[in-house]
């Protein structure tokens, strides 16, 4: 029996947790689709004598790409440290490290795969190279590969798959579907590559081949969760129900201005013949007449026409309703609704900036707790490849701290002059300061280095 490249891939995975990968990969996708805006319809009653409005306002769009872009619009310094007096590998290692991030983009490919893992729950960090090639730097989407774990270390991986359809033939025969998976053996990591048709026959490649690692080059990155979650959370799916609330409202706020804002014109006692006759138009005179039938009756009776205003009033109410939902959207994800308006007189300092932004502030620094370990890892992962493909020279003895920056204002200048004063005062070391503002890869030899050059 032909089974597909993805029940292929799932079998590797084993019973319910296959099933359970199968329908969160659905999900995903719908998760995509809804941040996208092509979710977010909905349908409407059929029979009526009117095509109800759809406005559909993409507030989800705009908050992950908002809340990405606080995290990650200014990339992370990743700085290489030693405690021993290496200083030359130790910079020698971050230059091979800069040179890495550079060539692999990995600015821009942060601040994307910081929105697919707000939107897809979890990322996948990926460091592709081999023998005389330099590693290179990507990030996938959750519904491009499945993993697993080691059974007493649910942060291990074990096994890694990627995998996406290459062409969009709909014969199966012409499909084509590329996989590729890591898996340990042995303590080494082994590497196996294919290309399948859409019956999950193999059309090239498929060997198992070392990959001279003793580790897989992949990280897995979720996005909050639970201990022990391998899947984790999705920032999206907690703003669909108010998303599709707030498109609700601004479409029957549409439909109700449009039935409304217009007012209707009302014919009294009015000789029919003279209304088929009647023009609506700027300046257009009206020959208006009494329609005999009501004369008869004894009593003074004139024709009229007159204009009946709507005294449908509701702005506020529709005003507070739609506030207050926007507001509940930018309150779940801590970012802060502010306008130009309402920030006058709060752009005087970096220290009010950072108040204002002090919720979405902590939101990212809880996120940067499955981040932080995920470059550190980066960091080390780049270089033994480095040192396993290109016979580059490792430093023995190092760390890596990772600055996070965000786009607020900050008082650099003012927090310098302070940590000099407490340099001054004996109350903070020198090793401390030049370790805080880099100043230097090693603290200990500029300081050296700084008193040899005072006694020459």
């Amino acid at each position: 029996m032909n089974i597909t490249p993805m029940q292929m891939t799932l079998a590797e995975l084993g019973g319910l947790y296959g099933s359970a990968v199968l329908e969160d990969i659905g999900n995903t996708i719908r998760l995509y689709e809804f941040y996208e805006g092509r979710g977010q319809d909905w349908p409407v009653a059929s029979g009526l004598d009117y095509k109800p409005t759809k406005k559909r306002v993409n507030l989800v769009k705009k908050l992950i790409k908002r809340e990405a872009g606080f995290m990650f619009g200014r990339s992370p310094e990743i700085n290489l440290r030693s405690d021993g007096a290496d200083a030359e590998s130790i910079a020698a290692a971050q230059s091979i490290l800069n040179d890495v991030l550079e060539k692999s983009g990995f600015k821009n490919k942060l601040l994307q795969a910081a929105r697919d893992c707000f939107i897809g729950k979890r990322v996948a960090v990926k460091i592709s190279g081999g023998f005389g090639r330099e590693p290179r730097i990507s990030f996938r989407p959750s519904f491009e590969f499945v993993y697993t774990t080691a059974e007493d270390d649910c942060d291990r991986l074990e096994k890694i798959i990627f995998f996406y359809q290459t062409n969009n033939e709909s014969e199966r025969e012409k499909q084509r579907v590329w996989k590729q998976k890591y898996f340990m053996q042995d303590g080494r990591c082994m590497l196996n590559e294919g290309v399948y048709n859409g019956f999950g026959q193999l059309i090239e490649g498929g060997g198992d081949t070392p990959t001279g690692l003793d580790f897989i080059p992949c990280y897995v990155i979720l996005n909050e969760g639970l201990t022990g979650d391998l899947k984790g959370e999705s920032d999206v799916a907690e703003l669909i129900d108010l998303q599709n609330a707030y498109n609700h409202l601004n479409s029957d706020d549409a439909d109700a201005l449009k039935f409304n804002m217009f007012p209707q014109t009302v014919a009294t006692d009015a000789k029919a013949e003279s209304l088929e006759n009647m023009t609506l138009s700027p300046g257009a005179l009206v020959d208006l007449q009494t329609d005999p039938a009501v004369m008869g009756d004894g009593q003074s009776r004139q024709a009229k026409l007159e204009k009946l205003e709507s005294g449908f009033g509701y702005s506020e109410r529709f005003e507070a309703a739609v506030n207050r939902t926007k507001n509940d959207m930018y309150d779940l994800l801590s970012i802060p609704n502010v306008s130009l308006e309402q920030l006058k007189g709060l752009m005087q300092s970096g220290k009010s900036m950072r108040a204002l932004y002090w919720e979405l502030i902590s939101r990212c620094e809880e996120k940067w707790a499955s981040w932080e370990p995920a470059l550190k890892w980066l960091a080390y992962a780049v270089l033994k490849m480095e040192a396993v493909y290109c016979n580059a020279d490792m430093p023995l003895h190092f760390y890596a701290e990772i600055e996070h920056l965000y786009p607020i204002l900050e008082d650099d200048f003012t927090e310098m002059a302070n940590d000099r004063q407490e340099v001054a005062a004996g109350l903070r070391s020198r090793t401390s300061y030049i370790r805080k503002w880099g100043v230097a890869p090693d603290p200990q030899a500029e300081l050296d280095r700084v008193k040899q050059e005072s006694f020459s």
